[in-house]
């Protein structure tokens, strides 16, 4: 037996050795176990949440009682004085549907030989009128010349002859619309497919405007220009043989009685279709009439001063045209009103 000493020693000895066999990642491990060494685990990134969508009901639409509109009426039209060039039906007519528009007026007739124009105006211009509605060429032409109040004028064929149109004049059409016109001729005779027209100077704007309507309607449209009735004459003589429709405008400066009977008669020959402006030409041998209407002509006129009441004549265009027709064909009863 050994002493205590001893015994120790050899207990230091066999740990050392022990110490020295233990493997190296043994080793390690303990030491970083009881060195208190705190590594730790990555922590994850978090995960998004995905966005919490309220949706709202909308309110329920606010249903708003229904309040009758009531629209202005417009203005009362002012007092007018019309002055008729005679109390032929077609002025007679006009002035009769005038008096459907406006309250106060004063009718007042050239041809009365008991009232020179000249005191007829005077009276006009000391009156409470507003405007002065002209009726024919002589009415138009002593009214824009003496009355110092504004003027519309109606039933002009020929108005730049006479400087009718001023800054305080207005015109309106003196003929139906030419579409219409030539729409209700060939539905009276579909065969129609070269038309001639003879007119005076100054009318460019009705060419173009026939031209048109016969392009639209796919017919061929012949136009001259004359100065007299004899010229009109000489024309229509040598145009008549290669149309098959004659287009005959109101145009007194280059048509006489003589020439519109001469018309006729070799239209007639030559069994040519003729458009005239008014129903009395019929019986003179006219085969389709197309002309204006008195109540379309009047409510133009009235549409025209109430534009000058409102102080709006400079966008009033110098002429107005008109919109409605009447229709008669020679030996029918057929009546049309467009």
């Amino acid at each position: 037996m050994g002493c205590r000493l001893c015994k120790r020693t050899q207990g230091m000895r066999a740990y050392k050795y022990n110490n020295r066999e233990l493997p190296r990642s043994t080793i390690i491990i303990a030491t970083l176990i009881f060195s208190g060494c705190s590594i730790q685990a990555p922590v994850p990134e978090p995960v998004p949440q995905e966005p919490i969508v309220i949706i709202e009901t909308p309110p329920p639409p606010v249903v708003e009682p229904d309040v009758p509109v009531v629209e202005a009426k417009p203005p009362r039209l002012p007092p007018i004085a019309i002055v008729l060039s005679s109390a032929q039906p077609a002025y007679a007519d006009v002035a009769s549907e005038l008096t459907h528009h406006f309250e106060n007026y004063e009718i007042y007739d050239l041809s009365d030989k008991t009232r020179p124009p000249v005191s007829v105006l005077r009276l006009i211009n000391d009156s409470d009128s507003d405007a002065v509605v002209a009726i024919g060429l002589r009415a138009a032409r002593s009214s824009v010349a003496m009355s110092d109040k504004p003027v519309v004028f109606s039933q002009v064929f020929n108005y730049q002859d006479h400087n009718l149109l001023t800054y305080n004049s207005r015109g309106v059409a003196a003929y139906a619309p030419l579409e219409a016109q030539l729409d209700a001729w060939l539905q009276a005779d579909p065969t129609i497919t070269r038309i001639g027209a003879i007119i005076g100077d100054g009318h460019d704007d009705l060419i173009a405007d026939a031209e048109l309507a016969a392009e639209r309607h796919g017919v061929e449209l012949r136009v001259q220009i004359t100065h007299s009735d004899q010229e009109t004459l000489y024309v229509f003589k040598r145009m008549v043989r290669d149309i098959d429709g004659f287009w005959l405008f109101p145009d007194n400066r280059i048509l006489s009685r003589r020439a519109l009977q001469q018309i006729m008669a070799d239209s007639r020959r030559h069994k040519v279709s003729v458009l005239v402006p008014n129903q009395s030409m019929l019986q003179m041998g006219g085969s389709v009439s197309v002309s204006s209407v008195a109540a379309d002509i009047a409510e133009t006129i009235a549409k025209i001063v109430r534009q000058i009441q409102a102080g709006k004549i400079s966008q009033i265009p110098p002429i107005s045209p008109l919109s409605e027709i009447r229709v008669l064909i020679k030996d029918s009863v057929q009546v049309v009103d467009r």
